[in-house]
């Protein structure tokens, strides 16, 4: 078996770690590709062979990286002790320890990912970092909570690393456990209905909302 490493995934690490230097000044355009290019002695061209995306590329690398730093951290805990929701806490916890390590890249990330070309893009990377976490957390679903669980994390992820590098850790650790929380209280709800009153219930507060009373 080859265990040597791909000459490939080692010179997209190297752009990426060399780009992380350059992000403060360029923003995540092309011409960041560029810089990150020349420190690994490399021309544009050959390093959009590599990232043909660009700094699109070089967006997804970077939660790659953060999402397997995350559950490196996590490594050394065994998810079957913790109760669903500290796992939950646990995971988040970690994978946005990772990306506070590069808080100020991060922020110019998440103000590239939120423009109009690039949100579906964003969308998938923080479906992936929800992913990875529950199935570290030990899920095992396969029906509509599948992908439920994992739209709900993405955005208790992305709300809260917003906060963790604006606002501090405090204050995204306090969000976190508030979203946590509320989110607990929905599946306690949820879990208390026949799986018939959903829509029947769903039709009712709507019927409130448009007129003022249940549907009927």
């Amino acid at each position: 078996m080859n265990t040597e490493p791909d000459w490939a995934d080692e010179t997209e690490a190297r752009l990426l770690s060399a780009a992380l230097g350059h992000v403060e000044t360029f923003g995540w355009t092309r011409r960041l590709m560029a810089a990150a290019a020349r420190d690994c002695d490399l021309t544009l061209a050959e390093a959009e062979l590599l990232l043909p995306e660009g700094p699109r590329d070089l967006a997804a690398l970077l939660a790659r990286r953060h999402d397997a730093a995350g559950l490196a951290a996590l490594a050394g805990r065994d998810p079957a002790t913790l109760k669903i929701r500290e796992r939950i806490r646990a995971g988040a916890l970690a994978r946005i320890d990772a990306a506070a390590a590069d808080a100020p890249v991060v922020k110019r990330w998440m103000g590239f990912l939120v423009l109009p070309s690039n949100a579906a893009l964003g969308l998938r990377l923080l479906w992936a970092s929800a992913d990875g976490i529950w199935r570290w957390a030990g899920d095992t679903a396969t029906d509509e909570n599948h992908y439920t669980k994992r739209a709900l994390l993405a955005e208790i992820l992305l709300s809260t690393l917003a906060l963790r590098v604006t606002a501090g850790v405090s204050a995204a650790e306090a969000h976190l456990d508030r979203r946590i929380a509320a989110v607990m209280a929905f599946e306690k709800w949820k879990g208390g209905l026949a799986a018939g009153d959903l829509p029947a219930k769903a039709a009712a507060a709507l019927g409130r909302l448009r007129y003022g009373r249940a549907a009927a």
